[in-house]
């Protein structure tokens, strides 16, 4: 599935993953391959995943990795997926 996570200042991470956990106000949820559609509110926490898509250079620094996932702490923020593309709008 395309992953697209965005934020105020630019797009920081797009390309192909596996799947995609992110911290939902009602608690972590994970997005996989033919995800049925969903539109969610984000609380502060990690939005962690798993597969090699493009990193901007300029925010690679904000990333971490635990293992094979890459991890990303946000503030709060929006999720929509649908269609196998999944779009983060973080704070």
């Amino acid at each position: 599935m395309y992953l697209e996570i965005v934020n105020p200042e630019a797009s920081l991470v797009a390309g192909e993953v596996e799947s995609v956990t992110v911290p939902g106000v009602e608690g972590e949820f994970q997005m996989l391959n033919n995800h049925t559609p969903i539109v969610s509110v984000l609380q502060e926490g990690k939005v962690k995943f798993r597969g090699n898509p493009t990193i901007s250079k300029a925010f690679k620094d904000k990333f971490s990795k635990e293992g094979d996932k890459w991890i990303l702490h946000i503030t709060g923020g929006t999720v929509e997926c649908n269609k196998n593309r999944v779009m983060i709008l973080a704070d």
